[in-house]
């Protein structure tokens, strides 16, 4: 059951508004999120941030790397994943500020602000979760999970 829903949820993906960096709970967003006009201090402690920067929404590498991405959207949802694109190196928005990228680039950036890796080549959803999975804060939320099903019974 919970399956169906992450699938349904991941296939609906709200957009978010101003006021929705305000909750607590993670932020569930679309694929297509522009990183204009949010910063990573938006996401910090609640979400980790898939950026995917390239000069063009042309861009093969781009274009493969939204494709890899939405074909599993609920294995993003249940790592608080948000995507956010930017395709337009004229104009620089804070997140491509700090990040720095060049190019096509891959970046994912964990809850605490750190960035866990860059990546110039597109990466399949199985790499990525993978290396979420290893890190501190995920590997605590996996046995926090773990504890409350524990508790549940």
């Amino acid at each position: 059951m919970k399956h169906i829903f992450l699938s349904a949820l991941g296939a609906v993906l709200i957009s978010v508004t101003p006021a929705a960096f305000a909750q607590e709970a993670p932020i569930s967003v679309s694929l297509s999120q522009d990183a204009a006009g949010v910063t990573l201090a938006d996401f910090k402690w609640t979400n980790r941030v898939v950026a995917v920067f390239a000069d063009s929404p042309l861009d093969p590498s781009f274009r493969q790397q939204m494709d890899l991405l939405a074909e599993r959207p609920e294995r993003l949802t249940e790592r608080d994943i948000v995507v956010l694109t930017d395709t337009n190196s004229e104009t620089l928005s804070d997140v491509r500020k700090t990040l720095r990228p060049r190019g096509f680039a891959l970046v994912v950036v964990d809850k605490d602000g750190t960035v866990l890796l860059r990546k110039p080549d597109p990466w399949d959803l199985r790499e990525l979760t993978r290396a979420i999975d290893k890190t501190p804060l995920r590997q605590q939320e996996i046995q926090d999970i773990k504890d409350a099903a524990r508790a549940a019974r």
